[in-house]
This record gives C-alpha cells, sequence and structure tokens, in this order.
C-alpha cells in the first residue's frame, strides 16, 4: 500500500475517528483503524458498538490495507506541515513520511480487524442534517452517563407512523429531568419502532453533522442503527431494554402558567447560583403576579436575592430547583422567551421554548 495525501484531509479524517478508536482497551485492534486503498481509499474505525466508515481523498500509488495506530498517527499528521506519503512496509509498519520528517509505526494486518454489520437499507428514512442536529442538541443533555438503568444512557428515538410521513420523537431522561423535542420527517416505516441510541454514539452523530449539511439517510434493523451523509456510514449498536414511558412524565394540565424573558432568566440564575451549596445548587423561585424572586441561601457562605420581571397572572407559589438543571434546559432554546408551568411545589414542572411546540423539558423540583 502505498498513497500521497494531503495534510489537511488526513487530519480531517483522523479527527473522525479520534472518539471512536479506544485509547485504552484490552483489544490493541481497536486502538487502530483500518486504511484501505483500492480504487479509491477509505477509513474504517470501530469499538465494536460505534462504526465509522468514510472516505479519504488520495492519489494511490499500490493498492492495499493496513491497520495503523489511530491517535498516534493524528499526533503525527498534526504537527507536520507538508503533503503525506504512507506506505506500508514488512511485518505490518507503516512508514509516514513529510517534507523532511519520517515516522515508523507499528501496524497491525486487516484479517484482525472487526467485521462490520452491513447497512440496512429495506427500511430508510431521510431527515436534513440541521433538523437530526438540532433534535439531539436538545436532548442529549438529558441523558444519564454511567447510570444503572442502563437504558437512560441513551437517547430514545421513537419514530410513529402516519399517513403521508413520520413522526420522530427524539427523548433523554435521567430521573430528575426530561427534554423532548418532536418534528415531521420524510420517509415510512411499518409499525411504530422505539430504538436505544447510545449517548457516545449520538455525540459522534452530532459532531458529523456538524460538518455537513443536507440531507441524511437513517437506516433501520433490529440490533443496529446507520446513519448516512454523503460517503460515510455511522453504524451504531442500539441498547436493549424497555424505555420509560416519557408521555406520563410530561405534565398536560398544570394551571400556573408564566413566561419569562430568557437572557434575563439566565442571567438572574447564574448569578443566584454562585451562592448555592455545590451538591445541590438549589435555588428558590417564589412565582408571583408580574415578578419572580430568585433566592439561594447557603448557611456556610451567605445567600443571594433577585428579581425578575414576569408574565404571570395565578397564585402565588415557590418551588425549589436545581439550578443546573434549570440552565441547561433554558440554554438549548432557541427563542427570545421561556413558558413556565407548573401546579404545586414538589409536582414535575414543564418548561417550553416560545415558537417552538414539539420542544419540551420537564424538571423535578427539589424540598425546600
Amino acid at each position: 500500500m502505498k498513497l500521497k495525501v494531503e495534510r489537511e484531509e488526513l487530519q480531517q479524517a483522523l479527527q473522525n475517528i479520534q472518539g471512536i478508536a479506544e485509547k485504552k482497551t484490552t483489544m490493541p485492534i481497536l486502538s487502530h483503524f483500518l486504511l484501505k486503498a483500492d480504487k479509491t481509499a477509505s477509513i474504517i474505525a470501530t469499538d465494536l458498538d460505534i462504526a465509522f466508515t468514510g472516505p479519504l481523498k488520495a492519489e494511490i500509488l499500490e493498492k492495499g490495507s493496513l491497520c495503523i495506530p489511530a491517535k498516534k498517527l493524528f499526533e503525527i499528521v498534526r504537527e507536520v506541515e507538508d503533503k503525506i506519503l504512507l506506505e506500508s512496509q514488512e511485518n505490518n509498519w507503516l512508514k509516514v513520511s513529510s517534507g523532511k520528517s519520517t515516522f515508523k509505526l507499528m501496524g497491525l494486518p486487516e484479517g484482525e480487524y472487526p467485521t462490520l454489520p452491513q447497512v440496512n437499507r429495506s427500511e430508510e428514512i431521510k431527515i436534513s442534517a440541521k433538523t437530526l442536529k438540532t433534535m439531539i442538541d436538545k436532548t442529549v443533555y438529558a441523558t444519564g452517563d454511567s447510570d444503572t438503568r442502563y437504558t437512560l444512557n441513551g437517547l430514545l428515538l421513537h419514530f410513529l407512523p402516519k399517513k403521508k410521513n413520520i413522526e420522530l420523537r427524539v427523548v433523554g431522561t435521567v430521573g430528575h429531568r426530561l427534554a423532548f423535542i418532536a418534528k415531521d420527517i420524510i420517509g415510512k416505516v411499518a409499525e411504530e419502532k422505539k430504538l436505544i441510541l447510545p449517548k457516545k454514539a449520538a455525540v459522534e452523530l452530532k459532531r458529523l453533522l456538524d460538518e455537513n449539511e443536507g440531507e441524511i439517510s437513517i437506516g433501520l434493523d433490529k440490533n443496529h442503527i446507520f446513519f448516512m451523509v454523503e460517503d460515510i456510514v455511522l453504524t451504531s449498536r442500539l441498547i436493549e431494554g424497555t424505555y420509560p414511558n416519557y408521555d406520563q412524565v410530561i405534565p398536560k394540565d398544570n394551571e400556573k402558567k408564566a413566561t419569562v424573558e430568557k437572557v434575563a432568566f439566565t442571567k438572574s440564575l447564574r448569578r443566584t447560583s454562585i451562592m448555592s451549596r455545590e451538591k445541590t445548587h438549589a435555588v428558590r423561585f417564589d412565582l408571583e403576579p408580574g415578578k419572580a424572586t430568585l433566592i439561594s441561601i447557603n448557611p456556610d457562605i451567605g445567600e443571594a436575592r433577585e428579581e425578575i420581571a414576569v408574565q404571570y397572572k395565578g397564585e402565588p407559589i415557590s418551588i425549589g430547583f436545581n439550578a443546573r438543571y434549570l440552565l441547561d434546559a433554558i440554554q438549548i432554546m432557541d427563542g427570545e422567551a421561556v413558558g413556565i408551568e407548573v401546579q404545586d411545589p414538589l409536582s414535575p414542572t414543564l418548561l417550553r421554548e416560545i415558537g417552538e411546540e414539539g420542544h419540551k423539558c420537564v424538571i423535578m423540583p427539589m424540598r425546600i
């Protein structure tokens, strides 16, 4: 195998797989990526749960393939300045040349690399990259990282067939909070589907969508989901199990409704939470007609209090919140105002993004 490639091209390709190739693993092959040079060149990386396959623009001088340490080659490419020559040598060594610099890396044969699942196009759905990125942005923050309820460590993708299209609902929750967004997308599915996408896969997909525009195709099968954008395929194993009934968690009849300006609310929360306890980040929210008062009290440090204007005409009510949960939910909203719907101090609070009816966040109050 021998090929020439522009430094920027190789750096971008390697950047795409840094989150997938395992740096610390009991299987050394997973810290490598597979470089294949035939009529065209391609890069493959996997951690056995997520896989990336993408093209590499290169001048192919000799065909071949080799498994190459992903992190080390990325570090080399980041530091050199000229076009790069990659050349395989005996015993799976790789020679890397750029300008007056030469490196040798110990590789592994292609035969040791794991086999990837085949893309299933029998049920293929189309969605704009921008729409899917938005849906992930507005929900992934609410998923768990290492929750013992394994299904909560991923995003629920709920596909609901309609007459002319599909309603896609994306949900993230970790118990104390929930994020929900729904959009109509092009395509057909034979029946309702609930798939749980691991959080790591959702983050890698979002990174991929940041760099691409246009349309993305989604392929579904029993154990895997495939995301195809241009010539790139991101494959993820699905989390097995039953996701909680999110529809029961979202309150539908909260009677006390207020609207607050987003930027002012965000700034007030940040200032007030400075004095909150580090473990709980507790802030009291006193709501009354025309205004809300944010209060945090820490007996070891002091207290903070701030008033903000709100549109509200109901009975006064006091509720305790984790300020971080509120900030996480508000900051990913794009509108200028936030709707707050409450029932009583211990019932779930609903946050709405004004102007985006399909987006909702639920936060459980704290006892204060």
